[in-house]
């Protein structure tokens, strides 16, 4: 009869490894993440630093702010003239960033205009509001035809490809906001996906340049732009809750609400938008 020999398998210490090097692939993956992550925050914080920069560099030598700045003194500059015949928000030079009329946020008239001065005078990199559909009509301050390639008008965030930069101003103040635009049209209007940034990056990136909290001082949490406009007030949650940005609070204005952190309930959820105060 022949011999069968002994089964050859795992010993206890060899399986100890494995598990020990799955660990540490797996962490390693996660804290990969993490860092990456973080990376993203930072260099988005980054561009709206260099954005600042460059306003101020342009205030400094054309005594007004891109897009704002005076038609006649623009055109003398070798900027694109705004030439329509509404004067509050089509380069009135009152210190403001207004989209077409007084305290209009549509991407019409200074609010585009503004990163095509910043294109005009080389304070940003590539060519905003000059190519294609993306180009600023003159008379009327929107663009020549429905915008798809977004970031030939405004720039993308380093947070993800499908949130971009906006200017507009609210209350006598000039702001950044980060956006998930789909579309910019001529109506003139933006129309939004559903990617927003999550209610921990916007924490990160408050706690970073602010307060931490999503409703004071320089970085405020706002939505993600479901009525085709900007500026509007984030969700909102007594509780912790999938797709809310805030909660905690009294209600969706309330300056103790807290930026919803909780992961496995609306923490890494797309469901914030933020906004930056020039400097």
């Amino acid at each position: 009869m022949p011999s069968q020999g002994k089964k050859s398998g795992f010993t206890l210490l060899e399986l100890s490894i494995v598990l020990v090097i799955i660990g540490l692939i797996v962490g390693g993956i996660l804290v990969g993440q993490d860092m990456i992550k973080a990376a993203e925050v930072r260099a988005t914080i980054s561009q709206i630093e260099k954005y600042n920069s460059a306003v101020n560099t342009f205030r400094s030598k054309f005594n007004a702010i891109p897009g704002d700045i005076p038609r006649a003194n623009a055109a003398n500059f070798g900027m694109l003239q705004l030439t329509s015949a509404s004067t509050i928000g089509q380069g009135d030079g009152n210190g403001l960033i207004e989209g077409g009329a007084a305290g209009a946020t549509l991407p019409e008239g200074e609010t585009l205009v503004f990163w095509r001065h910043l294109s005009d005078t080389n304070l940003v990199d590539g060519s905003l509001g000059v190519i294609g559909n993306s180009a600023v009509v003159a008379a009327t301050g929107v663009v020549t035809g429905n915008v798809t390639t977004v970031s030939q008008s405004i720039p993308p965030t380093r947070l993800n490809l499908t949130n971009y930069i906006v200017v507009y101003s609210a209350s006598g103040t000039n702001f950044y906001q980060l956006m998930p635009i789909a579309t910019i049209t001529t109506a003139p209007l933006y129309t939004f996906n559903t990617t927003g940034i999550t209610p921990l990056q916007s924490y990160n990136m408050d706690t970073k340049l602010d307060d931490g909290l999503p409703n004071t001082g320089i970085v405020v949490a706002r939505d993600v732009g479901p009525t085709n406009d900007v500026n509007g007030i984030p969700s909102w949650a007594a509780v912790s809750t999938a797709a809310t940005c805030m909660m905690n609070g009294a209600d969706a204005t309330d300056p103790t609400d807290t930026y919803n952190l909780v992961l496995q309930t609306g923490g890494n959820d797309p469901s914030c938008s933020v906004r930056f105060r020039f400097n």
